[in-house]
């Protein structure tokens, strides 16, 4: 699945499968059947039924059989399957009807954002690309999560160092949600950017390399996350909570700019002193 490109026909199959299986029938207005249920979720025909399309054709889709839906038909599968935001896009990817940008990856930083950044001091902030590579950071961003200057450009990748970085695998206290709402992101990237052959090798890599990546990318799951709270456990000043927020800037649409604050007075104390070493 991931060992050159996206295989939109069968990644397409297998999404519609996985949403459609995790759903409750008794969630439905559903005209009630004798037959009993061998399987979890709904039934072809009930996702047939419910976006008004036929159950052949529900299941030559589920079949990776090489059909392409219309938009029409993928917003009446995504309101049946109750996807969430994050989801439908992802579902509007796959069957190549979400417009997409003519402009290449981001393989460094814009100049603009680069001096954004180290103007946003004392705030810690990075700019990275839609597949995690780390392109500018400032000081207080270093201090706070790693020197990137120290590491090869090859491995200044914040879902690469997360799992991979003895320094920061124990860094989240939370690391369960933060690696999963990381694969999430990367497999929302990975559907909106088919051609990208150095995401498509990231993935393969940490697939191979990872098991509790490889087990969070089997579960599908779809997530762009551009608000939070993260929590750490840094080894100088002890516990750190932030509030971080990534904003798209709108003239380099693939740059993503991640701006860190304290999220409480104690960990405001813990920054300064981070920053004052």
């Amino acid at each position: 699945m991931t060992s050159r490109t996206v295989d939109p026909t069968h990644e397409l199959a297998a999404f519609l499968r996985t949403r459609r299986e995790r759903l409750d029938p008794h969630d439905f207005d559903l005209p009630s059947r004798r037959q009993s249920r061998r399987t979890p979720g709904l039934r072809r025909e009930e996702v047939a039924e419910l976006a008004g399309i036929s159950i052949d054709y529900v299941v030559r889709l589920e079949q990776a059989r090489g059909l392409r839906p219309s938009a029409d038909v993928v917003e009446a599968l995504a309101r049946a399957l109750r996807l969430a935001p994050d989801e439908r896009a992802y579902l509007f990817d796959l069957a190549r009807q979400r417009p997409r940008s003519a402009d290449r990856p981001a393989t460094s930083a814009a100049p603009p954002l680069a001096r954004l950044v180290a103007d946003l001091s004392p705030l810690p902030a990075m700019l990275m690309n839609h597949r995690y590579d780390i392109l500018a950071w400032n000081g207080e961003m270093a201090r706070l999560l790693l020197d990137f200057d120290t590491l090869p450009p090859a491995q200044r990748n914040a879902m690469w160092l997360c799992l991979m970085h003895p320094e920061m695998r124990d860094l989240y206290v939370d690391r369960e949600r933060v690696v999963r709402e990381g694969v999430a992101h990367l497999r929302a990237a990975w559907a909106a950017h088919p051609e990208d052959r150095a995401l498509t090798d990231l993935i393969a890599e940490l697939t191979t390399g990872d098991q509790e990546f490889a087990r969070l990318w089997a579960e599908r799951e779809i997530m762009v996350n551009g608000r939070g709270r993260k929590v750490m456990r840094h080894p100088d000043v002890g516990g750190i909570a932030v509030h971080f927020e990534v904003l798209m800037p709108l003239q380099d649409p693939d740059q993503r700019l991640m701006i860190c604050r304290a999220a409480d007075d104690e960990s405001q104390s813990a920054l300064d002193r981070l920053c004052a070493r």
